[in-house]
């Protein structure tokens, strides 16, 4: 479950696994913005409130402040 403003982890993944030739300018765009989106309510976002998995997947973005997982 991602909360407000997150981006879901398997989009994350869907985006990271295909790579860059492979996608237009728009989706290159797209996944950019939600990218900064994401990293920014990730800052925002206490750490007590994120669940496991956003824990996890903010330590292997670099989108966690702490770095902390659990």
């Amino acid at each position: 479950m991602s909360s407000a403003g997150r981006q879901d982890f398997t989009d994350k993944v869907g985006a990271a696994v295909k790579p860059d030739s492979q996608k237009s300018y728009v989706e290159q765009a797209t996944d950019f913005v939600k990218g900064k989106l994401d990293a920014a309510a990730s800052v925002a976002q206490p750490e007590h409130e994120k669940s496991t998995t956003q824990k996890i997947g903010d330590a292997v973005t670099g989108d966690n402040k702490n770095k902390n997982l659990v």
